[in-house]
């Protein structure tokens, strides 16, 4: 297994404090696959969306048999005819497998029980009132522990709250009578995929490992090594469950940060791109985020709620977290204001005046819309009397308060009073917006993307 160089804003520590990490090393008896990784047996993918699929695929030839089961027939029709996000390495890979008899999709849970290792890849949402939806987790875990065996290995991927790795998996497969680190092997290692970005390569990127026992981790990173070349072993399920929350709680926290200084460079007349750029030239203590319109996805908009919620039962306040959060769910609405500002500099009404959201997406390359700033930005707009339209090459429609909303196909730059630009997808044609009469530049970029200057302004 490669080794990572830990990335620490203080220089230096790192050399310092690295050996607190334990790297996980394959152990030579298992038999090797053409890759050069230990084979695997068979094993069973429990969710197969923005995780799931791709962690499926990347165990093509590393293990006998791959089971990708989803209780979403909808879903697994559309992976059958390729009908799916992924990236160009993941979707060649779909098209060999699927003449590949080692790869199968079903919604029988039964399959299950046939599978050396179970990895459980579910989302692990939040409700309106931004409080965990367990509802999916909580299921596959139950059908998981139902057709559990012994000598199988469980791994548990799904963010969630310190301690769901014990209370879903482990504790109900003891009462079932198969004990973590005797009977079955249970263990959590967060997942890393980062969609829409081809320079983040599951193969290059780390994976964290706690198991219930420490024979639970080697089992599991045994599993986990067919993915990456980078394994750590940490002392337990909580150890990694919270490593994964600290990873987008510290995101969140830096974006809000970069949000809020992009405001305050506004009040100062400066590019807050370039002070951000010039800021990452220090090579220590430093980590550079970009403002833009909000922050959406699977992510870092739900993932922190989870510690929130879990530290709100013990009473235990986190001020910077929950200020960060609340910061980061405003944002779409000083998106909406400053829309107003930039029509009333042109002693423009908002009410009443035609605005395009540019890309709906919650970030560029994919056609997720979950928890994208694009939803409440449309929504704040339509509340406040705006003929609102968007255009988005990867999505269709979406569903609007009112019902649905229609990307406009081919739009035309001059009928409308001003374009937002909210995500700017690769290979996309924006030309027309250069005749819009106003541009808000959400995302602090779009001007470099045209070749001809487009008079704009940001948030």
């Amino acid at each position: 297994m490669a080794e990572h160089r830990l990335s620490l804003a203080i220089n230096g520590r790192e050399r310092l404090l690295e050996k607190r990490l334990v790297p996980f090393s394959m152990p030579a008896e298992l038999p090797a696959a053409g890759n050069g990784q230990a084979r695997l047996g068979s094993v069973a993918i429990v969710g197969l969306g923005y995780v799931g699929l791709p962690t499926a695929l990347a165990l093509l030839g590393s293990a006998a048999q791959i089971t990708g089961f989803d209780v979403s027939e909808d879903r697994l029709r559309a992976i059958e005819t390729g009908d799916v996000d992924l990236s160009d390495l993941d979707v060649a890979r779909l098209e060999k497998a699927s003449g590949d008899d080692s790869f199968r999709l079903t919604s029988d849970s039964a399959a299950l029980a046939e599978a050396d290792a179970v990895i459980v890849c579910v989302p692990t949402p939040v409700d309106e009132n931004h409080l965990p939806n367990l509802s999916a987790l909580r299921s596959a875990c139950q059908t998981v522990v139902a057709h559990a065996h012994p000598g199988q290995t469980v791994i548990l991927t799904s963010t969630s709250f310190v301690g769901t790795t014990r209370q879903l998996l482990a504790e109900p497969l003891h009462t079932r009578g198969l004990v973590a680190g005797t009977d079955v092997y249970v263990a959590f290692s967060p997942e890393r995929i980062d969609p829409g970005n081809a320079d983040h390569l599951q193969r290059e990127t780390p994976r964290v490992v706690g198991g219930a026992t420490t024979q639970c981790a080697l089992r599991a990173a045994r599993v986990i090594g067919q993915l990456t070349d980078s394994v750590y072993l940490v002392s337990s399920p909580e150890a990694a469950e919270l490593t994964k929350l600290y990873e987008n709680i510290f995101r969140a926290v830096t974006l809000a940060l970069a949000n809020e200084f992009s405001d305050v460079c506004g009040t100062l007349g400066l590019d807050p791109i370039e002070v951000t750029l010039a800021a990452a030239t220090k090579p220590y203590g430093f980590l550079a985020a970009f403002p833009g319109p909000g922050v959406g996805g699977h992510c870092i908009p739900c993932d922190p709620h989870y510690l929130l919620w879990q530290l709100h039962g013990r009473n235990r306040p986190t001020p910077l977290i929950e200020q960060a959060m609340q910061s980061i769910h405003a944002r779409p609405a000083r998106v909406v204001e400053r829309a107003a500002e930039v029509l009333a500099a042109d002693g423009r009404a908002l009410g009443g005046a035609k605005v395009m959201v540019v890309g709906v997406s919650y970030k560029a390359g994919v056609s997720d819309v979950r928890e994208s700033p694009a939803l409440l930005i449309i929504d704040g707009l339509a509340r406040r009397g705006v003929d609102v339209g968007y255009h988005d090459s990867l999505v269709p429609v979406v569903a609007t308060p009112e019902g649905s909303l229609h990307s406009v196909a081919a739009p035309t730059g001059a009928d409308w009073d001003l374009a937002i630009i909210h995500v700017v997808h690769p290979d996309a044609d924006y030309t027309w917006v250069r005749d819009c009469p106003r541009v808000l530049d959400a995302t602090y970029l779009f001007e470099g993307l045209l070749d001809s200057p487009v008079q704009r302004s940001v948030v």
